[in-house]
């Protein structure tokens, strides 16, 4: 991976975490919750037995709510893959890590990037690989997005400046004692709550249903998730609230969405969105809050 690359000494960023700093994603995600949770809180119950989460992206509901056990899940095999390499060998992750910071420049990025273009990744690399190319791309690209092409190629140009983090450790370890309490699993959403019964948990956050062309952020992955899948999805919560399970979902703030989910609780919350190519459409955002408590 980085064999050929010289040294250098653009990525200077150090840190702000450290050791026993509350745990906290190791990614950006698109759309992820890490802002919204303050705003959440009010609305999160007060106990429950086992958490799910079966679009993890970030996971920031997770590491704040640090729950004793839970199911985590997403479709992207990739993400998975990553989230095992750091619960598992986290100072290996640091470790490569360390070595890409050490090395970065554009043109180690484009290497690191073009990997998927020469092998398939999810078999020919180590979960601590695909860990670390994921966290390093993921902190030098552009915005910080996760971004494939329909190959599955990641695609998102480098960022403005090459003076990155790259290898946060405190955060890596802190993620890696949470997630070791947790089963994380490549499963599509119906799948992955099966096994949940009454006093359960689940935070369901899926792709948001789009109010326009610039907001639909499964532009950003392989597969689409379609108004057909927000159907189903329904339906699984319907399941879900029968057996006596909580569940709290978000999504966007639109006539479908609402009038879908018009017998639970419907509450309205703020979030900034930077992604709209449109500089004046940027700022907050109404979304939906919905919970079956």
């Amino acid at each position: 991976m980085l064999q050929g690359s010289p040294l250098t000494n653009y990525a200077l960023r150090e840190p702000r975490s450290v050791e026993n700093d509350k745990a906290k994603p190791f990614l950006q995600w698109v759309g992820g919750k890490r802002e919204m949770i303050p705003q959440y809180e009010k609305f999160l119950p007060k106990t429950f037995n086992k958490y799910f989460e079966p679009f993890l992206g970030g996971g920031a509901m997770f590491f704040h709510l640090e729950p004793t056990s839970a199911i985590l899940g997403d479709s992207n095999l990739e993400l998975i893959r990553a989230y095992e390499g750091v619960r598992d060998n986290p100072e290996q992750v640091i470790g490569l890590l360390k070595k890409l910071k050490a090395k970065h420049s554009k043109e180690l990025y484009m290497k690191i990037r073009s990997i998927d273009r020469g092998l398939d990744i999810l078999s020919k690399l180590t979960n601590i690989e695909v860990a670390a190319r994921m966290i390093y791309l993921n902190q030098t690209c552009f915005n910080g997005v996760y971004r494939v092409n329909k190959a599955g190629q990641f695609n998102v140009p480098i960022g403005s400046s090459l003076n990155r983090l790259i290898c946060d450790e405190d955060t890596i370890r802190s993620s890696s004692e949470v997630l070791k309490k947790a089963t994380i699993k490549c499963l599509d959403f119906e799948n992955l709550v099966t096994t949940a019964k009454k006093g359960d948990f689940a935070y369901i956050d899926p792709p948001y249903h789009p109010v326009s062309v610039y907001s639909d952020f499964t532009r950003y992955t392989k597969e689409k998730f379609y108004q057909e899948d927000q159907i189903r999805l329904k339906s699984t919560i319907d399941e879900l609230s029968k057996k006596g399970i909580k569940v709290m979902l978000s999504n966007s703030d639109c006539h479908f969405i609402s009038n879908l989910y018009s017998n639970y609780n419907r509450h309205k919350v703020y979030s900034g969105r930077s992604l709209n190519c449109k500089k004046d459409k940027r700022g907050k955002v109404i979304e939906l809050l919905i919970t079956n408590y």
